[in-house]
């Protein structure tokens, strides 16, 4: 592997600032979510199904595909540097900045929600039950969370398994799964996701629980395993070349029939559905989170295996811009509650102007400081 490191590492750095910048695509989107509407903070009343249709599709595989690279950078350090300086290196980057930025964030969350409650006048359903507590102060506040940061959280755990389960030799079981044909690896992966999903509503919701949510780790951590494999089996990804055209077809054909299932409004109470119908969404969601992953992955080995400048800020930008997006968007959007703007003019606003908060602070407050160095490493 180490004759071809450097070459994969392109393609994975770029996907990595694409997966984690579309996380502000996406909460930005949640705002006009018909879906959405009744527990988003910034449930705006510009609405619009085609904002369901494209954000929950990406949603089903845009923190798998992370989980992926995180898996493929965890197995380069153990690799090239040792078990030991793995952990150590993740601790700066992974442990550390969750300690030093989630209280900020939930500090500026909160901030946000209050000031929203008491200025905004059209309120989301969500700003209303808050203004209702905050006029009630004998309503018990909601548990903390690690809100948009618990991917982090859950890396911690997964370093610290590849640690432990790295006293334990997977040779052969590495071996009997390069040597499956790629049609049953297709089928296998997303039956081995399954059982997980099933144990959560749909679509899949994020773990915020500061308690270790064990489903998780039994999807997200299924993810992290693949990229570990997929750094110590050099040609591995070659088998799927000739069916990028078959996985993205397939898993949009899936998406459609996956929707149709999906309730018309999201509740904090869980729906009752049968288990039959559990198994059903989580197996349609393995499929696509499975298969379209791989599409990603296959397709940026083709069209983003290269250096680029712009492409290598990104990468580096990209992780700050994450830690810092959503209390922005949550800003930005509840000024625009009361506008009379579009839903594309809103959409427009949230994403740029997060953006730009968000690039120019990295510039002037991160990128040749501490902050960027704990994050990043230094800058020559």
């Amino acid at each position: 592997m180490n004759s071809t490191a450097e070459s994969r590492l392109y393609y994975f750095d770029n996907l990595r600032a694409f997966a984690m910048i579309a996380g502000v695509f996406f909460h930005a989107a949640l705002a006009y979510s018909p879906m959405s509407h009744g527990i988003w903070f910034t449930s705006d009343a510009e609405q619009s199904v085609v904002v369901d249709w494209i954000s929950w599709f990406t949603h089903l595989f845009r923190m798998p595909l992370f989980f992926v690279i995180a898996g493929f950078f965890v197995a380069y350090l153990v690799i090239n540097r040792g078990m030991g300086n793995m952990l150590w290196n993740r601790c700066k980057r992974i442990v550390f900045p969750f300690i030093i930025f989630w209280p900020l964030c939930m500090w500026a969350i909160v901030a946000g929600m209050v000031w929203a409650a008491t200025h905004v006048e059209q309120k989301s359903p969500l700003l209303q039950m808050i203004a209702y507590a905050m006029a009630n102060p004998g309503t018990p506040p909601p548990p903390p969370t690690t809100m948009h940061l618990w991917f982090l959280y859950n890396l911690m755990f997964f370093c610290l398994f590849t640690w432990i389960l790295g006293y334990i030799n997977f040779n052969w079981i590495k071996q009997k799964i390069s040597q499956l044909h790629p049609i049953v690896l297709l089928i296998l992966f997303p039956l081995l996701l399954t059982p997980a999903l099933t144990q959560v509503a749909a679509p899949i919701p994020a773990p915020e629980s500061f308690f270790p949510q064990l489903w998780s780790f039994g999807f997200f951590g299924l993810f992290f395993a693949a990229g570990y494999f997929i750094y110590q089996q050099e040609n591995f990804l070659d088998k799927f070349k000739n069916y990028s055209l078959f996985l993205l077809i397939g898993s949009i054909g899936i998406y459609v029939f996956y929707f149709s299932l999906l309730p018309e409004a999201f509740s904090f109470i869980p729906a009752a559905d049968s288990f039959a119908k559990k198994l059903l969404l989580g197996s349609l969601e393995a499929i696509i989170a499975c298969w379209m992953t791989l599409f990603c992955v296959v397709t940026g080995k083709k069209c983003l295996n290269f250096r680029n400048r712009f492409l290598r800020f990104l990468s580096d930008s990209s992780y700050w811009i994450y830690i810092v997006h959503l209390p922005i968007i949550f800003a930005v959007q509840y000024k625009l509650m009361d506008s009379d703007f579009s839903l594309i003019t809103k959409y427009s606003l949230s994403v740029t102007i997060t953006l730009a908060i968000a690039i120019v602070s990295y510039l002037i407050l991160v990128r040749w400081t501490p902050i960027g160095w704990l994050l990043n490493g230094r800058k020559k």
